[in-house]
């Protein structure tokens, strides 16, 4: 079978077949064989038919990619796409948008999802996200019975439980498709400073012979503690397994990582680093050109060598992604979002450590995680073979533990299912009685997973939630109220944002202030985060009284956070009133990426309250202060 001019592989063709017959499918197939290929069928052969199909991502970078990509495919009026940031052809028949649109757009009957025939869901396996897998299991559960699913993921070891259970809450057939062979395999080693690059089960035999300990000892009496092995060392013996993706689990460490090999290392020719040059003027616009952070780039990037990660300005970004793609990067040090859906898989993969911390600790990465990143390895069409390597220190690590992690992807993806307020106050709205506890008690992944068990756990999450909805005055005798109906537009922190936006009180306070708000309820502070805050606590002080006075419950009121007030004003008053933004760096040790998410994520919140009342005067109030922030580099362009 043939499409689009590519001969497709058999676990393709078994895909658009069940895709022919009207079913959902979940497509587990390692990390690049062509996935996207089948997501690529149902759209092609849907729109001939003037149905209507959602894409999902699950960060706004692959959306925007996927939108990029789909336009040029199909043409710019057939391709929509919806994230927190941007809304373009929203009545297009492919609407591309992040999993939470989708999920937020079904909480309120958004009429866009009528008449949808697919929903693809790119990266299915974030379900297992502790944070956000909750969004993906209830875009399953809320979706119409007559929308069919296609789960693309790179692994699912319970595939066949998964797809069980969309069967049995959602009534029709839903196939699974597996396909573990990689178009180019792989081969994983570990690179150990003392033996070099050898295989996890030689290093494992070597450690625990006699004559290494007697090596070691020696070593060890030489100096105290003996050093972990340097990316530099890897690199020296891998020049012939170049590019490499070299994965780095802290930004700084990105950065510092790419620093020292440009010291060691020189890839480009003269021609090479003429076309970097001439990209990076091109790429970088000449208002940002004399940041530090750029400054920091290019100092690498005419040796071949450059770093990417989300504390990043967009244009860096994207002038890293691009020399990528000519191949006039040889080594990237990158954190593992570069991993997630961007298609720029290289020679070789390498690990500086099988450490990450998740936001609360420091583990081992999960061995769907490393087969996601080293999956990157091995370009089909260019390489026979694709290089993996973990650097290991075995003053820390421990080699079983990597040898399981690198050996096989058998962690099942489990449900992560939490209620939030916003859920249940949809579900007052949306349904009656006995479909809410049907809906939401029985049947989320964890009541299938518990094989059907009582689920006293969400039950008593959603009977405390419900009181205090009461309590709050968003319920009433089951029904929700005039705050109610507000919250139900809100998605993140919307009790607190409905108390402080459902009344008049706005009217008293400036753009300026009403920005500092909403960018105090998205802001998650960093023990290391830091601020010039000269001036501000007199500015933000009777804004807090006031706000106080206003909000009546104590409990609510706490949830708003005076230090972050205090600690945004500047740089938030300041972008607002005009200031350049390299100027607001100046006022903070935050990286670039971090205070462009942190404007976008208030941009955000500005738009679900524009949204969310039926107050013209506050529309309009919200849609100034979102014109005030929206602006380069800010704002998102195509």
């Amino acid at each position: 079978m043939k499409f689009k001019g590519f001969t497709l592989d058999d676990f393709q063709v078994e895909a658009a077949k069940c895709i022919d017959k009207g079913n959902s499918v979940v497509v587990s197939a390692a990390t690049g064989t062509g996935k996207t290929l089948i997501a690529d069928y149902i759209i092609d052969k849907y729109i001939k038919k003037g149905k209507r199909i959602i894409y999902t991502a699950p960060i706004k970078a692959l959306s925007n990619q996927k939108y990029r990509d789909f336009k040029k495919e199909y043409g710019y009026s057939n391709i929509g796409i919806m994230t927190g940031d941007i809304v373009i052809n929203p009545e297009a028949p492919v609407l591309i948008m992040t999993t939470e649109i989708y999920r937020n757009m079904l909480m309120t009957k958004d009429p866009n999802v009528k008449d949808v025939s697919y929903v693809i869901f790119d990266e299915i396996h974030f379900i297992n996200d502790i944070e956000r897998g909750t969004v993906w299991e209830e875009s399953i559960i809320f979706s119409p019975e007559n929308i069919r699913f296609l789960c693309l993921s790179a692994t699912i070891p319970n595939a066949k439980e998964f797809a069980s259970w969309i069967q049995s809450i959602k009534h029709h057939k839903v196939d699974v498709v597996r396909y573990n062979k990689r178009a180019v395999p792989l081969e994983h080693f570990v690179f150990d400073k003392a033996v070099g690059i050898t295989k996890i089960n030689e290093l494992i035999y070597n450690n625990e012979t006699p004559d290494y300990d007697k090596v070691m000892r020696k070593k060890k009496r030489r100096r105290k503690k003996p050093k972990p092995p340097r990316p530099e060392n890897l690199i020296r013996d891998i020049r012939d397994k170049l590019p490499c993706l070299f994965f780095v689990f802290s930004r700084k460490s990105c950065e510092k990582k790419a620093y020292f090999v440009s010291k060691k290392f020189s890839f480009l020719n003269n021609s090479e680093k003429a076309v970097v040059s001439r990209l990076s003027s091109r790429i970088i616009p000449s208002d940002f050109k004399s940041m530090e952070s750029v400054h920091r780039l290019r100092r690498v990037l005419p040796k071949g060598i450059a770093f990417h990660h989300a504390g990043m300005l967009p244009y860096s970004k994207e002038l890293v992604e691009t020399l990528f793609a000519k191949g006039l990067i040889k080594v990237l040090f990158a954190t593992e979002t570069f991993a997630v859906g961007i298609n720029m898989p290289a020679k070789s993969v390498a690990f500086s450590s099988m450490f990450k911390y998740d936001g609360v600790n420091f583990r081992n990465l999960y061995s769907k995680e490393y087969f996601q990143m080293a999956g990157r390895a091995g370009r089909r069409g260019i390489d026979k073979k694709g290089f993996v390597y973990v650097m290991v220190d075995r003053s820390r690590d421990d080699l079983y533990k990597i040898k399981k992690i690198t050996t096989a992807d058998v962690e099942p993806i489990k449900s992560q299912f939490k209620l939030s307020y916003n859920t249940v106050i949809n579900l007052i709205h949306n349904y009656k009685e006995e479909t809410k506890r049907d809906k939401i008690l029985k049947s989320n992944f964890d009541y299938y997973q518990r094989k059907k068990r009582k689920n006293i756990r969400i039950k008593r999450s959603f009977n405390n939630k419900m009181r205090k909805l009461e309590k709050f005055g968003f319920v009433k005798n089951n029904d929700l109220t005039e705050k109610g109906m507000f919250a139900r537009r809100i998605y993140d922190q919307e009790i607190l944002v409905s108390e402080i936006f459902c009344s008049d009180f706005y009217e008293q306070l400036k753009p300026w202030e009403l920005i500092l708000i909403c960018a105090a309820i998205v802001y998650e502070p960093g023990k290391n985060d830091h601020f010039e805050k000269k001036g501000s606590w007199k500015r933000t002080k009777s804004l807090s009284h006031f706000l106080k006075n206003r909000i009546k419950n104590h409990n609510i009121y706490s949830r708003l956070d005076k230090r972050s007030m205090k600690n945004l004003y500047k740089i938030t008053s300041k972008f607002a009133k005009g200031d350049e933004f390299s100027d607001i760096m100046e006022l903070t040790n935050l990286e670039e990426g971090d205070v462009i998410r942190l404007f976008r994520r208030t941009i955000d919140l500005m738009r679900q309250i524009r949204n969310a009342t039926n107050d013209y005067d506050l529309k309009d109030q919200m849609g100034l202060c979102i014109h005030k922030l929206n602006r380069i580099p800010i704002k998102v362009e195509f």
